[in-house]
């Protein structure tokens, strides 16, 4: 496994067992290809797919139609999230199982932590065909 911090220069400084203690406050956002949606890498494997980081969401983002290749979970630290299924509020957690399908809303913003163990693969809009990275 090759997993790393994106963008966190002290790990560069670490060996392959030490722990990564990471300053996320000085972590930068980073745009995704959804208008709206910023991210902030804390644990990536590229080579696996493996994910954890946190999402930004203005007020008002669509994340469009897509697909959860693997188990996708989510805490809420702020704001909430929502679609067609229910919505997750400031200190509730969701997760989705292998294969589900949804869009997802942020009426009023959010701040969440995301664990993924693969990308999402989007089915429509302009991201249609691709996998989130």
């Amino acid at each position: 496994m090759a997993a790393e911090t994106p963008f966190w220069s002290e790990g560069r400084n670490l060996g392959p067992l030490d722990s990564w203690y990471v300053d996320v406050e000085a972590l930068p956002w980073k745009d995704t290809p959804t208008k709206g949606i910023s991210m902030k890498i804390l644990l990536q494997d590229k080579e696996t797919g493996l994910m954890t980081a946190l999402f930004r969401w203005e007020p008002g983002t669509e994340l469009p139609l897509h697909e959860h290749v693997e188990i996708e979970q989510t805490y809420v630290l702020s704001g909430s999230i929502v679609d067609d299924d229910g919505v997750a509020k400031a200190g509730n957690y969701v997760w989705r199982p292998q294969g589900h399908q949804h869009v997802a809303r942020s009426p009023d913003g959010a701040l969440v932590l995301a664990f993924f163990l693969r990308p999402n693969k989007f089915l429509s809009g302009d991201l249609k065909g691709q996998l989130l990275e």
